[in-house]
């Protein structure tokens, strides 16, 4: 196991970082006044911040983990930055665990 396993398995530890991957499985469900394309642009910072109910510095710090283990990609347009899953790294992570470990 190298050091990129051990830092999704802390990043998937945390109840909130959980929280915001599942609301961002379905982001039009969970988020459905965006001014963008939830599924492909991704969900406001603000939106899933404000979701949370936490500061703003905790959820950015939450959502820059997801995004230094490749589990969210972010797009910056204008003012704010979006989030949005990445489902290509869930399921070679997904592939990783039931193979190798």
């Amino acid at each position: 196991m190298d050091s990129k396993d051990i830092d999704i398995f802390k990043v998937l530890a945390n109840e909130t970082r959980l929280q915001i991957l599942h609301w961002l499985k379905e982001p039009e469900a969970n988020f459905p006044c965006q001014d963008v394309n939830p599924r492909t642009v991704g969900v406001c910072v603000g939106s899933i911040q404000k979701k949370t109910g936490l500061a703003q510095s905790t959820i950015s710090h939450y959502l820059s983990m997801l995004e230094d283990t490749g589990l969210v990609v972010s797009t910056r347009i204008g003012q704010c930055t979006y989030y949005r899953r990445n489902e290509e790294a869930f399921s070679m992570f997904v592939t990783h665990v039931a193979t190798d470990l």
